[in-house]
């Protein structure tokens, strides 16, 4: 069988594209989703796969976003990895091997961050689970928070109307959240889109900012309500998108409010972290309906740029023996020395003895801060080869605030 070419894609290929992803993903094709992804494609960093001898139609593509990620005490360029799918009919041909071996090796970043559909698909090119995440379906009659000690005020605006202070809060928040994604003029426009065709029988999108006594905005949450209603009443449900606030007063009013929405009895958030403070002001934590799923996945593109990025929790001196298949400039053994603070990092090539022996797979669930490596260990995935080198790691590798991703991209 003929290999297929891979080849850069144009903005031509966007048509196609955007049909390929509605066929993969098993969505109605829509316009006015079409043309909102369309803002934020990037062809020069996409790859196309065609088929010339079924009548040229696109069989398969994968592509990167350009943005930054938080990492513990700093934030890197991450290759954002997204639209990725291969066409029914053409499954089991090698075709999403080729193009992650093509894309790999040519980013440019240190580091490459994804959402996988399915969890078996992407550890197989080196990546690793690097967060997890919660989602909650909160019973609003059977959970009580507390009240604030500061209340402020609260007014619901569209999201438009909004948008400066959603940039602000969410850019101060950012720096100390592991997990979280830069955004730019497009892709906030990309976030507070609202086609109808995501709304599932929903309202529109709607903003409800905090504000101090003191009459500044410091604290917002999106969202949109859906009815329902049963034989017994109202049984309406407030989805959350994100709810972000300088301070936990602020934190505290906004759940209340979206716990106290008339006709309503259902709170739901998709997105959350290991860290989500709600958790902890409920007084039935149990009736939160807490599900875990996993998160974001990393990959290490450049070893030593990428472990360099970071801060660590404390201390270390390290050798690193490390496999990496498919990009082999990765493997070998590496010096990670971290300064007292844990606030510079120099990774280099060595000749040593090693203290641990681990894949970048297993590097880039702990990148984060919030994967063990003493886990790993215990798994048979991280092998030590020196006495408490394990233990070390796992503590600088660690990081106060647990990763979370907080939107699809």
């Amino acid at each position: 069988m003929t290999e297929l070419p891979i080849r850069p894609a144009t903005a031509e290929d966007w048509p196609a594209i955007s049909g390929l992803m509605s066929t993969a993903f098993h969505e109605t094709f829509d316009e006015e989703t079409h043309e909102i992804e369309r803002s934020v494609f990037e062809p020069d960093r996409s790859l196309v796969i065609y088929d010339p001898d079924r009548g040229g139609p696109l069989v398969a593509h994968a592509a990167a976003f350009t943005r930054d990620l938080t990492v513990p005490g700093e934030t890197v360029p991450a290759a954002h990895v997204s639209l990725v799918g291969v066409l029914s009919t053409h499954r089991r041909r090698g075709l999403l091997t080729r193009l992650m071996h093509r894309q790999l090796p040519e980013l440019p970043e240190p580091v490459a961050v994804l959402w996988a559909s399915e969890g078996r698909i992407y550890p197989r090119f080196g990546y690793g689970l690097a967060s997890q995440k919660i989602s909650l379906s909160a019973d609003t009659r059977e959970v009580r928070l507390p009240h604030p000690a500061e209340p402020g005020r609260l007014r619901t605006v569209p999201p438009t109307e909004a948008r400066g202070d959603l940039a602000r809060l969410y850019e101060a928040a950012r720096p100390d959240r592991p997990g979280w994604s830069s955004r730019s003029d497009a892709w906030w426009s990309y976030r507070l889109a609202d086609p109808a065709s995501h709304r599932h029988g929903a309202t529109e999108r709607r903003v409800t900012l905090h504000e101090s006594n003191a009459g500044e905005v410091d604290g917002y949450a999106l969202w949109r309500a859906k009815s329902d209603w049963s034989t017994a009443g109202p049984q309406g449900e407030v989805q959350v998108a994100e709810a972000i606030a300088a301070d936990p007063d602020a934190y505290l009013a906004l759940w209340r409010f979206l716990f106290s929405i008339d006709l309503t009895r259902t709170v739901t958030l998709r997105l959350a972290g290991l860290a989500e403070p709600l958790l902890h002001l409920a007084d039935e934590p149990r009736r939160l309906g807490v599900t875990l799923g996993d998160g974001l996945f990393i990959r290490i593109v450049d070893l030593p740029a990428a472990l360099t990025a970071r801060r660590y929790a404390a201390p270390l001196d390290l050798v690193l023996e490390v496999t990496d298949p498919l990009l082999p400039r990765n493997a070998g053994r590496w010096r990670l020395t971290v300064t007292a603070g844990g606030d510079k990092a120099t990774c280099v090539r060595v000749d040593e003895p090693a203290d641990l022996a681990c894949d970048t797979a297993d590097l880039a669930a702990a990148y984060l801060g919030g994967g063990s490596l003493a886990a790993l260990g215990a798994a048979g995935r991280v092998r030590e080869l020196r006495p408490d080198a394990l233990a070390a790691a796992s503590t600088g590798f660690g990081w106060h605030q647990a990763p979370a991703g907080i939107e699809v991209f």
